[in-house]
């Protein structure tokens, strides 16, 4: 398994308190404002799914479907999905998922979030490259995001 090819990494140090970073994070409602998904009356619960349309333009014709791993209150929150599932005549559920982990620690000045996502080595070879290019910018997008709505809520 290569490092670099299997896992994206991001990070951003956002001035709240972890509290205030952690309800912008691992509320389902609050996570898909800034995310950009319609998780409306939906809750992150671990071993559960929970899945909302895409709210941003162009895309408000998928569904994004997770699966909650893990939810450790205000440190971390995982859950596994299908990286780049963005082909609605495409059906993703035999594909092995990615692991997306958000990491929460105090740091001067605020809250350190970490994003992993992991395991895009077991994606299909010819869906693999393009998956992890658009979630690689994606999340530096996404932490742009979370810092942004925590800042003005």
């Amino acid at each position: 398994m290569n490092s670099s090819t299997d896992r994206i990494e991001r990070q951003v140090l956002i001035k709240a308190p972890r509290a205030k970073v952690w309800q912008a994070l691992a509320d389902a409602e609050s996570f898909g404002e800034w995310f950009g998904v319609a998780l409306k009356g939906k809750r992150f619960v671990a071993g559960e799914p929970c899945e909302g349309n895409i709210t941003y333009p162009g895309y408000e014709h998928l569904v994004m479907k997770v699966v909650v791993d893990r939810v450790e209150p205000e440190r971390l929150l995982s859950f596994r999905w299908h990286p780049y599932a963005i082909d609605p005549d495409v059906d993703y559920s035999q594909e092995p998922t990615t692991l997306v982990t958000f990491e929460l620690e105090e740091s001067s000045g605020g809250t350190l979030l970490r994003v992993v996502e992991s395991g895009f080595d077991r994606i299909p070879a010819h869906r693999r490259q393009e998956a992890f290019r658009m979630n690689n910018s994606g999340w530096e997008e996404q932490m742009n995001n979370i810092d942004a709505y925590v800042a003005s809520h």
